[in-house]
């Protein structure tokens, strides 16, 4: 079988602990590349962040699904090929049903040209979202909630304890609606997000890779956490790196030799393509 197009994740997959893109990993990517296939960034990073951490492989102009697919874009030029965001009316649920778990979250959105991609209501935030929000990351904005008229909506999220946001998670699930995400590669903690319904990374990659003419046999999907669940189930071989959730690892086809701070990427599309 000729694969056409690869698509990895990046915290835990691409990326070493260090948030850096091993020369191992650039060296395979560039050589799939002049071979023709198409490399494609999934990942549950805002846009902003996600093209400073592919820096190294800019050369690539892979396209990006940020914000776990709510927001595609073309990396070399910024340009959106795709959207979803979640309606006012399901942010105000979620919002009021959170506050009365003691639980405020904070908001992806998508104002890149704006110069911020995040939001948030709580001066304590450091503490509030648990570190979640670094005080050097310029792009966030203190602002007062209004849930109804809130626009550009690419997740709502909750950094907590993870018993905690399993429970709500579990209680608000409504796939009608939007789509929840619990995201548990995490250490201590866990994400959980509530997206539009169609914001998933597999759905918006299997979306451009039609728009490309290219069938999900012939994908190639790499993740670690189970924002990447959909994606290795669905393509034609899922890489389940070894040191993903025992969700992504029962998900997959394949479970990598290698983490991914020792070029787990690397060797196994080596060994997929027969490289030397």
């Amino acid at each position: 079988m000729k694969y056409k197009m690869i698509v990895s994740d990046l915290d835990g997959t691409l990326l070493n602990d260090k948030k850096e893109i091993d020369d191992n990993t650039i060296y395979i990517l560039n050589e799939l590349h002049i071979k023709g296939i198409e490399i494609v960034i999934a990942t549950g990073r805002n846009y902003y962040m996600a093209k400073k951490m592919i820096e190294p492989i800019r050369n690539l102009n892979p396209v990006v699904l940020s914000n776990n697919g709510s927001v595609v874009r073309q990396s070399h030029n910024d340009k959106v090929l795709s959207y979803n965001y979640l309606q006012p009316s399901f942010f105000e649920k979620i919002y009021n049903e959170g506050i009365k778990r003691n639980l405020n979250p904070f908001i992806h959105v998508d104002e890149y040209d704006n110069g911020y991609d995040l939001i948030y209501e709580k001066e304590e935030f450091e503490k509030e979202y648990s570190g979640y929000i670094k005080r050097d990351y310029d792009r966030a904005r203190l602002i007062k909630f209004d849930p109804l008229n809130t626009d550009k909506i690419l997740s709502v999220c909750y950094f907590d304890e993870y018993i905690k946001l399993r429970d709500f998670g579990t209680e608000m699930t409504n796939p009608g609606y939007y789509n929840t995400i619990f995201n548990r590669n995490l250490g201590n903690l866990a994400l959980l997000e509530f997206l539009h319904r169609e914001g998933c990374k597999w759905s918006s990659l299997k979306t451009y890779a039609k728009h490309k003419g290219i069938l999900p046999k012939d994908i190639i999907a790499l993740g670690d956490d189970n924002n990447d669940l959909e994606m290795l189930k669905n393509a034609g071989i899922g890489i389940a790196m070894t040191n993903g959730t025992e969700e992504t690892k029962k998900a997959a086809k394949i479970i990598s030799k290698y983490d991914n701070n020792n070029s787990g990427v690397y060797h196994e599309l080596k060994e997929l393509f027969e490289l030397k």
